[in-house]
Formats: structure tokens, sequence, C-alpha cells
């Protein structure tokens, strides 16, 4: 059974926090808010409901959010729902919270202009990588026409 996924457009809470494993793995952390609008009796826009969820991305993942997002900027981010679950230091009690694991996530364009740099073979982006060291779209054909 696989886990349910998830795709929306949200906002950052807070700025994404960059952790390193101890074996070097590099996890961002983020805090999202997915809201909702409606009309109310005078036909006016308003906040209706909020979901909130902690989502975390790895490796390669994680450092390009840590380098390109920040608080307040809208996303569009897709990942698998967890529940991540742990016992409270203080009371002993079980605790449970939903969780996002980030499989993308980038900033929205519908209010908001965003300058795109590949990213180095190094640091990831292996898709990005083919392109600019393929003299165009790898498609084999290097004539760079698209390969769609």
């Amino acid at each position: 059974m696989t886990l349910p996924n998830m795709s929306g457009v949200g906002r950052l809470v807070q700025d994404p926090e960059v952790r390193f494993s101890n074996s070097g793995v590099a996890v961002a952390t983020v805090n999202l808010a997915f809201n909702s609008r409606k009309k109310d009796e005078r036909g006016e826009w308003v906040d209706d409901r909020v979901f909130f969820v902690r989502g975390t991305a790895f490796k390669q993942l994680a450092e390009h959010v840590a380098d390109s997002l920040t608080k307040g900027m809208e996303v569009v981010v897709s990942g698998r729902l967890v529940t991540d679950q742990w016992e409270d230091k203080q009371t002993g009690d079980k605790r449970s919270a939903t969780a996002l694991m980030i499989d993308s996530i980038g900033p929205s364009l519908s209010w908001a202009t965003a300058a795109v740099t590949k990213a180095s073979k190094d640091s990831g982006g292996s898709a990005g990588a083919a392109y600019a060291t393929g003299g165009g779209f790898a498609n084999g054909a290097g004539d760079g026409t698209p390969p769609f």
C-alpha cells in the first residue's frame, strides 16, 4: 500500500530550517499553511479554513529549499502524507501529527516571478545538468529540439 499523495498551493509560515544528519544528509523543514476562501453574506471574499502541515525535504532538494524559499512565499508543493508519532517528554503522553514528505516544491508564479538557476551536477539537478552539458535538450538528436 502506498502513502496518500498531496499537491497544493500553500504559504511558508516561517523560513525553512535546514540541518544535516550525522551521515551528512541535508534535511529541510518547512511549515506550510493552506487556506481556503469563501464569499461572505455581502459577497466579499474572506478567509475560511486553514490546514497547517510540517513538510520535510531531503538531500539536494533540502538545500535548494533553504537557498530559494523564505517566509511568506506562496509555493506549489507535492509529496506524501505521513503520521509522525512521538512521546511527550514532559507528560509521557503519546502524540501524533500529520506531516508531508516533500517530493517537489517551488515558488508559485501566480503573483510573483522567479529567476531559475540550474543546479550543478555536484549539487543535484541531474536533468538541468544534462540540458546544460548536452548543448540543448538531451533527446539524443543533438539538434536542441524538445523531446515532446
